[in-house]
């Protein structure tokens, strides 16, 4: 495969942590052959061979930009048809909807977002819960049919990554999650189908691990 035919294009609809994201997708490609792209283009998403979607801040201004900066319909053309990895408000973007701001998502992964309720609720430090979720926390990967997804290769399981996020995703079939964690209680950190998988901490900010994570996305082929 020529480098030309190894590009990865993080989408850049205004709202995504795109250096840090484009940051650690290059660290994680170094020596690979891919070519890490930010673009603001449909058609450089389109010609690309995988794709990174990041999302920070409201979900109703992120599908709103997405929708008007005109690369929806090259994301889900995307999603149809090579590896995307989302990231943050980028994985609850691809659930059918969230409570934020009543907000319709692109409907690729069934299921909900919703908001933690964890008002007067205490850790088992005797601290008080506070939303948003801000720091580490451990994910337990999620096997199916007796093994765990590909993109956790080689990362221990019950690893730590960062979070920082009010909302969580709640998928409408189990076999759609990937990850898990527990803030008040057990949800989805991270989701996949098909040639899909997404994040909801953020690996360009979990060190090693996050690196590792992208690099075995980098190497995953869905087909297999």
């Amino acid at each position: 495969m020529n480098t030309e035919a190894k590009t990865v294009a993080v989408v850049d609809y205004g709202m995504g942590n795109l250096r840090s994201v484009s940051q650690a997708v290059q660290a994680a490609a170094q020596g690979t052959g891919w070519t890490v792209i930010v673009t603001s283009r449909p058609d450089e998403v389109r010609a690309a061979q995988r794709v990174v979607l990041p999302g920070q801040g409201a979900m109703r201004d992120c599908m709103r930009e997405l929708r008007e900066s005109g690369l929806q319909e090259s994301v889900l053309e995307a999603a149809a048809s090579k590896p995307l990895f989302g990231v943050c408000v980028g994985m609850q973007m691809l659930l059918n909807h969230s409570a934020e701001g009543d907000t319709p998502g692109l409907g690729l992964i069934p299921g909900e977002v919703i908001k933690f309720d964890l008002a007067g609720r205490t850790q088992a430090d005797g601290s008080r819960f506070k939303v948003p979720q801000m720091g580490w926390n451990q994910v337990r990967q999620v096997p199916h049919g007796g093994a765990v997804h590909p993109v956790w290769a080689g990362i221990p399981d019950n690893s730590y990554f960062y979070f920082v996020h009010s909302f969580y995703a709640r998928p409408q079939s189990a076999a759609h999650c990937a990850g898990e964690a527990d803030y008040g209680g057990v949800f989805a950190a991270a989701i996949a189908r098909d040639n899909i998988f997404a994040a909801q901490f953020h690996p360009e900010k979990s060190q090693d691990n996050g690196i590792r994570l992208l690099s075995n996305w980098l190497r995953w082929d869905p087909a297999c």
